[in-house]
């Protein structure tokens, strides 16, 4: 007797669970867009930001299987992680923000970005120091040029001095000069006008670089933006970052989405007209409707400020989120529809009737980027 009773708490507890919230990568999306940005020069996939939310390992590996010559990472550590999975595609690691760790750039064959003079020195004293470690490599770097940003970048007063200082540490063995960065300010305008004083400052920077004899250099300035919108920002480079995951900052070419972020209701009720629903009351039901809760909050990078006209879609139509965010959990009024538990929502998915990224950004007042690169680590990535 005990055991059927075991054996039935074991198929109950079974029937009990379902696939919890999941960031689903589409890889042929990924493909698709890095199609459509190939202008015909190489292609740096961005996979910052844990590959702008949907798994850095994932799309790296998406984008490089579709062609992609290059990746584009955060820092060292994040470049040291993708040559660990056995990724062999040349990478560069361009904002720091723990630093430069000389050794690991080098054992790891990992390009870097240097925007000041100041890192620039420091650099070479690292490698200088590490000599014994480096094995006699050297460490391969991008010189940074400020290209209207403040943000960033070597300013153009030190900029003679930069190429002085990368001379030096060259002619050590210390450095390997391989190329010239910078970044544009405006490019999300879709409009070429808007470049011009920063690629005529970036080619008289690379001008200068050859002819102080540092040669030959790749050159690259266009991320998403600029790729799609203005051949003179391409050079020799584009750095193709949330273009990769269907993301258009300058709203000019319809990308393919390439996440789907879906939710299982958790909790389902019928409740009448002028129940209050979640913290503070914040809505009111006006008639007897059905609620589905979902496991998912602003923990999971759902926005917690959000338009009336915000929703998701389950059983192939869309249903309004109701009342306020909570950490875990969202409210969505169905109406009629009493949806059973584990039944899945998708709150956002590549087209169709599933609410976009756009939308969701456009209901947080923000942009998309943040809502992907927002979802939180308890929410499990898979890829399709």
């Amino acid at each position: 007797m005990s055991m059927l009773i075991e054996e039935g708490r074991t198929e109950a507890m079974a029937a009990a669970r379902f696939a919890g919230p999941t960031l689903q990568l589409i890889r042929g999306a990924v493909a698709e867009n890095l199609r459509r940005m190939r202008t015909g020069g190489p292609v740096m996939a961005v996979v910052k930001a844990d590959g702008y939310g949907h798994g850095a390992l994932a799309v790296a590996s998406a984008a490089v299987d579709a062609g992609a010559e290059w990746l584009g990472v955060t820092d060292v550590a994040e470049g040291a992680l993708l040559r660990g999975s056995g990724i062999e595609t040349p990478i560069l690691a361009w904002l720091h923000p723990s630093g430069i760790d000389a050794v690991a750039a080098v054992r790891n064959r990992i390009d870097v970005a240097v925007g000041s003079v100041d890192e620039l020195a420091e650099l070479i004293d690292d490698a200088l120091v590490a000599g014994p470690a480096r094995g006699g490599a050297r460490v391969r770097v991008h010189l940074h040029l400020d290209t209207g940003m403040a943000r960033g970048g070597c300013p153009v007063r030190d900029w003679d001095r930069m190429l002085q200082l990368a001379r030096r540490g060259r002619d050590a063995g210390l450095l390997r000069i391989v190329g010239v960065m910078g970044h544009l300010p405006q490019a999300d305008l879709a409009d070429p006008r808007a470049n011009v004083p920063w690629v005529m400052r970036l080619r008289h920077a690379r001008d200068t670089a050859l002819r102080a004899g540092l040669a030959p250099l790749i050159v690259h300035l266009g991320a998403t933006s600029a790729a799609l919108s203005d051949p003179s920002a391409r050079f020799d480079l584009v750095r193709v970052g949330a273009g990769l995951v269907g993301i258009d900052p300058s709203r000019t070419v319809e990308l393919a989405p390439a996440g789907r972020f879906t939710a299982p209701v958790v909790h389902s009720a019928e409740v009448e007209a002028g129940t209050p629903v979640g913290y503070g009351g914040a809505h009111v039901t006006d008639r007897r409707t059905c609620i589905s809760v979902l496991g998912v909050g602003y923990a999971d990078g759902i926005p917690r400020e959000l338009s009336r006209e915000a929703c998701v879609e389950i059983g192939g139509r869309r249903h309004r989120v109701v009342g306020r965010v909570s950490m875990d959990q969202i409210v969505v009024d169905t109406g009629d529809v009493s949806f059973p538990r584990g039944s899945v929502a998708t709150v956002f998915g590549p087209g169709g009737i599933a609410p976009t990224v756009r939308e969701w950004a456009d209901w947080a007042g923000t942009i998309p980027h943040t809502i992907v690169t927002g979802i939180g680590a308890r929410v499990r990535r898979t890829v399709a």
